[in-house]
């Protein structure tokens, strides 16, 4: 079983404004991601090659006030969200934690429908983004969000506030590039290339 850095979620007020900015401001283009209907949230996708940067808002506040993740998203403003850790066997990560097993999916704007299995998301919200939640993407590497999935990762490292020992165990060892801050609450910045994202 292998761990690594899926993706980082940055929560926007409003996606397209908020997407604008970041293009004009740190040069990092976006491309539409798509709705999660049962969240009640949409998404814009930094394309970084085999892990992106998600830039999340909420698309329709009842249906977010019900979901986890939607909530997380009503409640987070603008800021550095959490992050994910893409996995080859959820199942057996989600035992070990005693997780349960969730499927997710979004179609894209052209269509294609992607769909994944994931785990984690109510502690990781709990963590204040401290920890990941965990995911497992259904179909071949080029569906991906992150575009190409031969490339070198696009997220160098991320830093968070967060029991050393706890995220050890909850990553089961895995040695990813995190970084750990003495102050704050939960995700506290990200690597993207050669920007750092607070």
């Amino acid at each position: 079983m292998s761990l690594r850095i899926d993706h980082v979620l940055y929560a926007m007020h409003d996606l397209e404004a908020g997407a604008t900015r970041f293009e004009e401001d740190l040069g990092l283009e976006s491309v539409p991601g798509g709705r999660h209907p049962k969240w009640g949230t949409a998404n814009r996708i930094v394309q970084l090659g085999p892990d992106y940067l998600e830039l999340v808002a909420v698309a329709d506040p009842q249906v977010a006030a019900q979901s986890a993740f939607g909530r997380m998203v009503l409640d987070a403003g603008e800021r550095l969200l959490g992050w994910s850790v893409a996995t080859d066997d959820l199942d057996e990560v989600a035992a070990r934690h005693g997780l349960t097993v969730r499927r997710g999916g979004r179609s894209r704007p052209d269509g294609v429908r992607l769909t994944w299995r994931y785990a984690g998301v109510e502690e990781a919200v709990a963590s204040g983004g401290a920890l990941p939640f965990f995911i497992q993407w259904e179909g071949p590497g080029e569906l991906h969000p992150g575009g190409d999935h031969t490339a070198p990762p696009g997220i160098a490292w991320v830093e968070v506030a967060a029991d050393a020992a706890q995220l050890r165990d909850w990553l089961e060892g895995a040695r990813l590039p995190v970084r750990f801050a003495a102050q704050g609450d939960g995700i506290i910045a990200a690597g993207i290339r050669e920007i750092v994202l607070v």
